[in-house]
C-alpha cells in the first residue's frame, strides 16, 4: 500500500506517518525531504545549483542549505526551480524504495507530493490542514527561525486542493487521526 501525506510546512505530517508506523510494524516512512538533502550532495546537482543560484550556495564545497532556503523560500519561481534541478535524483531513489518495498505499507511525507505522478500511485492520501499560526508556532520552536523566515517559506509554499484528499486532517480531527492511524 502506498499513502501519501501532504501539509505545508509544521502542519504534523511527520508525527502523523510515525503515529501510523508504530501502530503498523510493516511500514517505511519516506521522508521525501531527507532524500533531497541527499540530492544535494550529488555532484551533478551541485553544478546545477550554482549555475542557478550562483557561488554562494556553496560552503567548503558543500552545498549550505540555510543559504540556497534562503534563496529558493523567497519565491515559488525560485523553489520549482530547485525542484526541477533536485527532481531526477530524487525520482529515480523514489522509484527504488517503492520497486523493492512492494509487500511493505510505504508512507511517503511531503510538501509538494500532488505535483508529482507519486501523488496518483497513493492508495490513499492524506491531507495535514493545520492553522498557519500554529504551524508558526512549531516552525519557530523546531527550525529557530524569525517570523519573516516563516513568512518567506509560506509565500513560497503549494496550495492544495482538499478535493483530492481521501482524507483531511485539521485541529478538529484528533479522533479521526486515531481512527485512520489504526485503519491504514
Amino acid at each position: 500500500m502506498l499513502i501519501g501525506i501532504c501539509g505545508k510546512s509544521g502542519s504534523g505530517k511527520s508525527t502523523l506517518a510515525r503515529e501510523i508506523s508504530k501502530f503498523h510494524r510493516n511500514t517505511i516512512h519516506v521522508e521525501i525531504d531527507e532524500i533531497g538533502h541527499e540530492a544535494l550532495k550529488n555532484e551533478d546537482v551541485k553544478k546545477e545549483l550554482v549555475n542557478n543560484f550562483g557561488r554562494q550556495v556553496v560552503s567548503n564545497e558543500v552545498i549550505n542549505r540555510k543559504v540556497l532556503g534562503d534563496i529558493v523560500f523567497s519565491s515559488r519561481e525560485k523553489m520549482n526551480r530547485l525542484s526541477d534541478i533536485t527532481w531526477n535524483y530524487m525520482q529515480s531513489i523514489l522509484d527504488n524504495i517503492i520497486a523493492n518495498n512492494k509487500d511493505k505499507i510505504i508512507i511517503l511525507d511531503w510538501i509538494l507530493l500532488p505535483k508529482t505522478k507519486y501523488f496518483e500511485m497513493c492508495d490513499y492520501k492524506i491531507l495535514v490542514d493545520i492553522p498557519y499560526e500554529i504551524r508558526k508556532q512549531r516552525i519557530m520552536l523546531r527550525d529557530n527561525i524569525t517570523e519573516d523566515k516563516i513568512d518567506l517559506r509560506e509565500n513560497a509554499s503549494i496550495e492544495y486542493n482538499i478535493e483530492e484528499f481521501d482524507f483531511v486532517i485539521n485541529e478538529k480531527t484528533e479522533e479521526l487521526k486515531r481512527k485512520l492511524v489504526q485503519f491504514l
